[in-house]
């Protein structure tokens, strides 16, 4: 009798937490299903967040085993912010007439992150537009299109640096005949800065193109045939149902690529350029901690600043998603 009862009641835990599963909300059961998710987020993401901001709060120990010094509170942040901290506010490339370093970094993020968002979501339009259609070898022009988003950034930045190197590359001399580029592109600061934004536009066009694609093929053609019959102007059909339907699917892709593009390094290095000629927020972490100085509490302040310019962009992009999505449910 014991033994038979005795199988019953192991189960009996798990029949109560399917019951209880059973009686959530669908709101609470989604946040549920969410849990392991926040578990890794919070172990892989907010954890090595807390720890660079808590190092951002001791001083930098140059010459200690300890990498850090006595603690600080925020003097890091009000050093880095008024050029008081002598290991970045020195002016370290002509690009911004004598700026200090941090905003020389400051000024090339956000200008790289502006325009190569920008023109990849306005190429990214029309590359989707010609995946979207049907004729004859659409298969192979989408190969094409997505190419680019397929080859290893290193790989990219070779490719780009053969084309401007002036020993051999082939676009350097015809460039600097008609008063484009320098003697020698890669080594000018806006050249570079120019090569590195064209060289990353050339290869994320290609995933907002996706994006857009996937938010094309989502809107019901009934409505395009709607339109057509009470004539409206291709323009119009565009302002009026693409353009509103693909909206948050174009706010997500714009958001990954701001993102993206904020942490800017790969593609500097890559090219041939280097940190010292584009200089970026990632850059100045990389050498203020890798460097020569190593001084860690200071690229801990930089690399924490930039989260939150970052957060600060998550957060109009989400916003604006929101705003996106209740005018297209009215």
């Amino acid at each position: 009798m014991a033994t038979e009862s005795q199988p019953s009641r192991s189960k009996n835990p798990l029949k109560r937490g399917l019951a209880w599963m059973e009686n959530l909300s669908e709101e609470a059961y989604a946040y549920l299903l969410l849990i392991p998710a926040f578990l890794v987020l919070a172990v892989i993401a907010f954890w090595p967040l807390w720890r660079t901001f808590k190092l951002s709060l001791y001083e930098d120990e140059l010459f200690g085993a300890a990498k850090v010094g006595d603690f600080v509170g925020l003097q890091n942040y009000i050093d880095v912010l008024t050029n008081q901290n002598p290991l970045l506010a020195r002016p370290l490339i002509d690009l911004t007439g004598g700026t200090p370093f941090f905003r020389q970094a400051l000024l090339v993020t956000i200008a790289f992150a502006v325009i190569s968002v920008v023109f990849e979501t306005l190429i990214g339009f029309g590359q989707a537009y010609i995946m979207a259609k049907e004729y004859r070898g659409r298969r192979w022009v989408r190969v094409a299109i997505i190419l680019p988003w397929a080859i290893p950034i290193v790989i990219q930045g070779m490719l780009f640096y053969l084309l401007f190197n002036p020993s051999v590359g082939f676009l350097s001399g015809p460039l600097q005949s008609i008063g484009v580029f320098g003697a020698n592109p890669l080594t000018d600061s806006t050249d570079a800065f120019i090569i590195t934004t064209v060289a990353d536009i050339w290869k994320t066009s290609a995933f907002m193109a996706l994006l857009i694609l996937a938010g094309m093929q989502s809107i019901d053609k009934s409505l395009y045939d709607v339109a057509e019959v009470a004539g409206a102007s291709p323009w119009q059909r565009f302002r009026h149902i693409t353009l509103p339907l693909i909206l948050p699917a174009l706010l997500v892709a714009m958001l990954f690529r701001t993102i993206d593009a904020m942490r800017v390094y790969g593609i500097i290095e890559a090219s041939g350029a280097g940190c010292g000629t584009v200089p970026s927020l990632s850059c100045l972490v990389v050498d203020t901690m890798f460097g020569s100085t190593q001084a860690y509490a200071s690229a801990a302040t930089v690399a924490f600043i930039t989260a939150i310019i970052i957060g600060a962009a998550i957060t109009v992009y989400l916003l604006a998603l929101k705003f996106s999505s209740g005018g297209t449910h009215q």
